[in-house]
């Protein structure tokens, strides 16, 4: 039976590798995972028993259907060339910045490429993460894409020209959603509780919130319906408005989305 190759044993690769055995999309068996530190090798090996465990994509001798790289940015070359010496026709790439293109290159015509990117709080199994298929990437290509990362969060089709806003609002938005947690428990702080009250009621806080939203209303009534004229609410909205907390977030979007455009 043809295995499936993970390249890259980091936390993205581990996330991937217990979300795809976890949902039952592969048994252990039938994951091969290619990570040069010894030590680290040995950590993937206690926590997922069964799975096969090489230095690196030159190692591995089994049949490989489908790779998923998960690899720093300037290593996807080199990967991808050692891929296509195995024959293997289904690439999905993880690595920030690579642009398809570059990736085809380095591969036989005619294999499968997809580019996706994820973000972070896939390590706990609620990434958003959006894919882009290659020119000999299928249908059925871009379903097996989404099997993969559906495993570890929610997926999107965008194309690639899309993949840099992509990163802007949810490739990076973890960071921004972690800032705004840290200035809430600071406020916290501030008006008198203790950092542990604080932390505890900002996280439900932003849990919370978060449930509301994916409930499917709109996030301006979700607002509005907390928001009583005159009220306490209403005071603190708009000391974030004058403070352009709006424009700011805004702004965050459109300059890590340009950060991508320049990295790639």
């Amino acid at each position: 039976m043809k295995k499936l190759l993970v390249v890259g044993g980091g936390k993205m690769g581990e996330a991937l590798v217990g979300g795809l055995i976890g949902a039952g999309f592969a048994s252990a068996g039938d994951v091969v995972v290619a990570e040069p530190f010894e030590a680290r090798r040995a950590e993937l090996a206690s926590r997922f028993p069964g799975i096969v465990l090489v230095a690196g994509v030159a190692d591995v001798d089994a049949q490989v259907a489908a790779a998923v790289v998960a690899v720093k940015p300037q290593q996807v070359p080199e990967v991808c060339r050692a891929l296509g010496a195995l024959a293997v026709s289904r690439i999905l790439s993880i690595a920030a910045g690579v642009r398809l293109a570059t990736m085809e290159a380095e591969v036989p015509t005619g294999t499968a490429v997809i580019r996706a990117m994820p973000n972070t709080p896939a390590m706990v199994g609620f990434g958003a993460s959006a894919i882009a298929g290659g020119t000999a990437a299928s249908e059925g290509d871009l379903e097996w894409a989404e099997q993969v990362l559906s495993a570890v969060g929610t997926v999107v089709r965008v194309p690639e020209a899309q993949i840099d806003a992509v990163t802007g609002l949810s490739g990076s938005g973890p960071a921004y959603v972690f800032l705004v947690a840290e200035a809430m428990i600071d406020a916290g702080v501030l008006v008198g509780l203790t950092r542990p009250v604080a932390t505890e009621l900002a996280v439900q806080t932003l849990r919370g919130a978060a449930e509301l939203l994916a409930t499917g209303t709109p996030a301006a009534e979700l607002r509005a319906n907390v928001t009583s004229p005159g009220g306490t609410t209403a005071a603190g909205l708009r000391a974030l408005e004058s403070a352009g907390v709006r424009a700011a977030f805004a702004d965050a979007v459109v300059a890590a989305a340009t950060r991508s455009s320049e990295l790639g």
